[in-house]
């Protein structure tokens, strides 16, 4: 069997249990293949800052591809590799689409996760439900978030969560027409996920393995999710859960369990 030198894996819905968690048997798989030689790394969309409950879990895990691509980073020298973000002019641009619905905002930048001091403590209203209490720990509150981008130079990424799909549909088509220079991708149920153009997962672990001199066909991807596509696409050996899409286990090579029987854990022991 070939052996591979690294493991990239998104965090929501693929290393995460259904209840946000990282269970006890998934980190044992994980750190028998690191002391193997093997090099495990995210692939998520999310900020460093809302990754701080998982960190200490797993201490061997060094590099990320943060917030779909945007951001890749090193944790352990609290240093940033490679960026793309968005300048601030066009983040005025694209907050435009969330006034009709009312649509909740939040700004990730490298250090803070930003949202509307209104907005944080019913996102059950934006179908986030279960991500409340995490941004009730890490999230910064503002009261405007039209006044707060005047206190950055850029936005790696912007999120904007939708009270329904048919809102975020709207407010899709209606950024497509605006033909700005960004990547949008359908976050989870309701959400659209804004970045610089060209940024996807795919081109963050490319920069990543440039950057750790590891090629690409040396490298597992496992994901769940419809934004996981591009770094499934472009790994040597591409892994779904079995809760994934149909469209990533249509590219994929092998299908392991789902999120919650430890299928990331599972594929990690079975080719490591």
């Amino acid at each position: 069997m070939k052996k591979y030198l690294l493991v990239a894996l998104d965090l929501d819905g693929t290393l995460l249990t259904s209840n946000k968690k990282i269970l006890p048997e998934t980190i044992i798989d994980i750190t028998e293949a690191y002391n193997k030689g093997v090099q495990i790394v995210y692939c998520t969309s999310r900020a460093p800052a809302e990754m701080k409950e998982y960190l200490p879990l797993l201490p061997m895990i060094q590099y990320g591809v943060c917030m779909g691509g945007a951001l890749v980073y090193d944790f352990k020298n609290q240093k940033t590799i490679y960026s793309n973000a968005l300048s601030k002019e066009l983040a005025r641009k694209i907050i435009e689409v969330a006034k009709e619905d009312d649509g909740m905002i939040q700004y990730m930048t490298e250090k803070d996760s930003i949202v509307r001091e209104d907005q944080i403590t019913h996102m059950g209203d934006f179908n986030m439900a279960e991500y409340q209490t995490m941004y009730l720990e890490i999230a910064k509150t503002v009261k405007d978030m039209e006044k707060e981008i005047e206190n950055h130079d850029f936005f790696p990424k912007i999120n904007i969560y939708f009270h329904s799909k048919k809102a975020r549909e709207e407010a899709f088509e209606k950024l497509k027409l605006k033909q700005l220079p960004i990547s949008i991708n359908l976050g989870d149920k309701t959400a659209l996920g804004i970045s610089a153009r060209n940024v996807n997962k795919g081109n963050g672990l490319l920069e990543l393995a440039s950057y750790l001199k590891i090629p690409m066909d040396q490298i597992i991807g496992i994901g769940d999710n419809h934004n996981d596509y591009s770094f499934l696409k472009v790994v040597g050996f591409p892994i779904a859960v079995f809760n994934a899409t149909y469209d990533l286990k249509l590219i994929s090579k092998d299908v392991t369990d789902d999120n919650n029987h430890n299928g990331t854990g599972k594929a990690i022991r079975n080719y490591c």
